[in-house]
């Protein structure tokens, strides 16, 4: 009997979407894949990969989402993927067909990029998109003239109504591509014969692919070192002057590519743009700033109104969750881990979801809008002498609400030692996990009393912590400016699109995929430092442990009235902790912190309040025995104020010592999941690290001066 045959497994097709930013290659993205997209990483670099799956006719297609790009000269991280891609020197990146999206209202910019992919020789067709805005504009473009031009397929859609849609999904289906013949022969501006050893090393055929090799292979990590060095002894030995040959090509190029647009363009009439007169307020030296303030302060306000009430809930419900595990399971370890341990920190990670969906989703309205593209083009003069880029600012911003959307809005800036450095000083922003460390404290110690007759001194200390942590990132990103050091070249170059509706399916998905990431990625660590921080503070030396234990029950054996029962228990808790791993360890960094005011309970607070910042409040509540409701911020400042410390006999949060807290919380990373979203975005250890190490000790210091100076 013979055995059946298997039919062997055939892989998709895979078709990279290349194109300039903002002309809609993401709306097409989308409308071809839904959700059916996945996130993943590009060796060597930070930029995320960005793949789907379309479905259409029975057929299943891979579409690759490339960064966009105004040409194959590549400059920062996003236009080396571009280039490393479309060169197809990796097998497993190689597309078998590219679908190259151009903006109608700018074909001439489009076009050079197109017809530097139609030189490399690769499968293609031309999407001319924003058709219809194209049409109110009465320009009209002849597709058959361009056809006849370049030789590849042409297709007239409008993204943002979806129309066209289906056509390319058919163009893609029945694999209407074309490979035209070379547009600009490279022996116009170099001696072809040159690179012929190119071609032989990198086993290639186009005289184009291994002219761009060898003018930017050195620069692509993807290459092997050695030849990547080969390449570099291979110019000087040739005495190839390649940045004349770049400057040669790009003129030639645009001559033939005006040519063609004089005869495939025709303006019927020219209407000043309606988006100009918005455009004097928007970008008014003055008005253009108060205007952004203004839509800034109602994106977060309506965050943290929105915001609260599904953080409110998820809160309750893991409450809740770990409540019925720890009253169902048999007490001991396992019920402990579970509800004490994994719930909490499923629970950290699950809570920030509304948050990073509403910021993503107005940020989204925001670019879709045309209205980002004003405010980085405002900011960057402001940005660029401390070492930040114009789109820093949404980052920044973004990380007074919460730190890990802001670190993921970094993504968005091209060059990579600008996208460092914002990543890198975000945290120093004052998030709202911070306030309740600050507002206990500021009740503890300043007055609640006015200045000038009516500005309030708790208000006004408020505000400095802000501007504190507003100073920190610009004299940090000041300094990381001359000690980072890179060969991109930093420069602003952005798109100024037409006002336009969001496309709400859009913002959805955005919102969607930036919630998904976070989970899936970051979530992983945030989970093991959560079970991690609970090991610690639940177990210590057994003996000592359990010494504790038999007194309490001794204690509860005797106890007459539930006041004495619920005192006896608090107590209870407060020596176990005391006793556990944590509070050997924050008797163990006493030494360290002592100079800083603060005794070895506040030290396990400092380390508890890793998992979050504002478990600074409960931890303290906890370790000082606090009776009564723990969000009775009375009864926890009455009780903070009558502590004392046992190393100088003062109050324990005295004037020095508790505004050399703020401080130090002001600077301090003393949150495990921004590390975990930093880690992510950065793909490795290395900066979230460097990024502990520098806060920690700006913030040791920075705190170290405080109190001296207020002793």
């Amino acid at each position: 009997m013979s055995e059946p045959t298997q039919t062997p497994l055939v892989k998709p097709l895979k078709i990279a979407i290349i194109g300039n930013p903002n002309v809609g290659k993401s709306t097409i993205f989308n409308q071809l894949t839904g959700l059916s997209q996945k996130i993943g990483n590009y060796p060597g670099v930070t930029v995320d990969k960005k793949t789907g799956v379309m479905h259409h006719q029975g057929s299943t297609y891979e579409i690759i989402d490339l960064p966009g790009t105004y040409s194959l000269y590549p400059n920062s991280e996003d236009e080396i993927i571009a280039h490393r891609v479309l060169n197809q020197l990796t097998e497993q990146e190689r597309p078998d067909f590219v679908l190259m999206i151009l903006d109608s209202m700018q074909v001439s910019r489009g076009l050079f990029l197109a017809t530097q992919l139609i030189d490399l020789g690769l499968n293609l067709a031309l999407v001319l998109n924003m058709a219809d805005m194209a049409e109110k504009q009465q320009l009209e473009i002849k597709g058959f003239e361009l056809y006849k031009a370049l030789g590849v397929p042409i297709l007239h859609t409008d993204a943002r109504g979806a129309k066209g849609i289906e056509q390319i999904r058919d163009l893609i289906h029945q694999k209407n591509f074309s490979k035209p013949t070379e547009f600009l022969p490279v022996g116009e501006y170099i001696d072809a014969q040159s690179l012929t050893d190119v071609k032989e090393k990198f086993e290639i055929q186009s005289d184009y692919q291994a002219y761009q090799i060898l003018r930017f292979g050195p620069k692509d990590k993807g290459i092997s070192i050695e030849k990547r060095e080969w390449l570099q002894q291979k110019t000087a030995q040739l005495g190839l002057n390649l940045d004349a040959a770049q400057l040669e090509e790009t003129k030639l190029r645009y001559e033939k590519i005006n040519s063609i647009v004089d005869q495939a363009l025709v303006k019927k009439e020219i209407k000043e743009r309606k988006s100009s007169a918005i455009d004097k307020l928007i970008l008014h030296p003055v008005l253009g700033y108060a205007l952004f303030g203004i839509i800034l302060l109602v994106i977060f306000q309506a965050i943290f109104a929105w915001a609260s009430v599904p953080m409110d809930l998820i809160d309750g419900f893991f409450g809740d969750l770990s409540g019925w595990v720890s009253s169902s399971l048999p007490e001991g370890p396992l019920a402990s881990l579970i509800a004490d341990g994994i719930i909490p920190g499923i629970g950290g990670v699950v809570i920030f979801i509304p948050q990073i969906a509403m910021l993503f989703g107005f940020l989204a309205i925001l670019e879709d809008t045309g209205y980002m593209s004003r405010v980085v083009f405002l900011m960057d003069r402001w940005m660029r002498p401390f070492g930040l880029h114009g789109k820093s600012i949404v980052p920044l911003v973004s990380g007074v609400a919460c730190a890990i959307p802001g670190v993921m809005a970094a993504r968005n800036i091209g060059n990579w030692k600008e996208k460092i450095i914002t990543i890198m000083v975000t945290p120093l922003m004052s998030c709202s996990a911070r306030l309740p460390v600050y507002i206990i404290l500021i009740g503890l110690v300043i007055p609640d009393e006015t200045v000038l007759g009516f500005v309030n001194m708790q208000a006004l200390a408020l505000l400095a912590l802000y501007l504190l942590g507003v100073v920190g990132v610009l004299i940090t990103a000041f300094g990381m400016k001359y000690i980072l050091k890179t060969e991109e070249k930093s420069f602003l170059m952005v798109e100024l699109p037409s006002y336009r509706t969001p496309r709400w399916k859009d913002v959805v998905i955005t919102m969607y995929n930036k919630s998904k990431t976070f989970v899936m990625e970051a979530g992983k660590v945030i989970l093991a430092i959560s079970v991690i921080l609970w090991v610690l503070g639940s177990y210590g030396p057994p003996s000592k442990m359990e010494e504790i234990r038999v007194t309490a029950e001794q204690r509860l054996s005797t106890a007459t009235s539930e006041e004495e029962i619920a005192t006896i228990e608090t107590e209870t808790s407060s020596l176990l902790l005391e006793n556990s791993f944590i509070g050997i360890m924050g008797r163990a960094i006493e030494p360290a912190i002592r100079p800083l005011g603060y005794d070895w309970k506040i030290g396990i607070a400092l380390i508890t309040s890793f998992a979050a910042r504002e478990v600074f409040v409960s931890t303290i509540a906890t370790i000082y025995s606090i009776g009564g409701d723990l969000e009775d911020d009375s009864t926890i400042r009455e009780k903070m104020n009558a502590q004392i410390n046992a190393n100088t006999g003062t109050k324990t949060f005295d004037l020095p010592t508790s505004l050399s807290l703020m401080v130090f919380y002001a600077f301090a990373m003393q949150c495990m999941s921004t590390l975990a979203v930093v880690y992510r975005e950065t793909k490795g250890w290395k900066w979230p690290l460097i990024q502990t190490v520098y806060m920690t000790v700006l913030a040791y210091v920075s705190a170290l001066i405080t109190y001296q100076i207020f002793s």
